[in-house]
């Protein structure tokens, strides 16, 4: 099974859990860290720039690449927000290819597909992930999110605001 084959959004979301017998369990498992009581000065976006699917995995990896970085250069001052959820769930007709496989296969027959994964439809535009830090961490964040920024399938850009008080 490979990731690309996951990244275009085709058809209507498959979303109905309680019709799907063994929906897969997301990966991601924490959707903020840091410190949410403090006031900060500064918010870092990483915004989608295209239309596209991302699996659980991605994300998780992208949150743990990020808040690595951020928990090694600014300690516990910063909040971290990974904004989508992963809704949509992935099918796959599982076929072997090769020599003697072919007692294996059934073809288009009964072709549905199993559950694999899960993964969050994302729209142009569509923040990801969202840093709020103070003035001291606004490079720390920049840097955090183009580490995040590589284990995403879509290319983004990095947005920084500061906060309304």
């Amino acid at each position: 099974m490979k990731a690309k084959n996951y990244r275009e959004v085709k058809g209507p979301a498959y979303t109905r859990k309680e019709y799907i017998r063994g929906p897969p369990q997301s990966k991601i498992t924490k959707f903020t860290m840091g410190d949410p009581n403090i006031k900060y000065e500064y918010k870092a976006v990483l915004v989608a720039q295209e239309e596209v699917q991302i699996r659980h995995n991605a994300l998780e990896a992208a949150r743990i690449s990020v808040n690595r970085i951020l928990e090694a250069k600014l300690g516990t001052s910063y909040y971290l927000r990974v904004i989508p959820y992963p809704h949509t769930i992935l099918r796959e007709n599982k076929m072997i290819f090769g020599a003697h496989a072919d007692r294996l296969q059934d073809g288009m027959k009964r072709a549905f597909g199993k559950p694999v994964g899960t993964a969050a439809r994302i729209k142009p535009n569509q923040p990801l992930i969202e840093i709020n830090v103070n003035a001291n961490g606004i490079e720390t964040a920049k840097e955090a999110l183009k580490r995040g920024q590589a284990k995403l399938p879509t290319t983004s850009r990095i947005i920084i605001e500061k906060t309304s008080d």
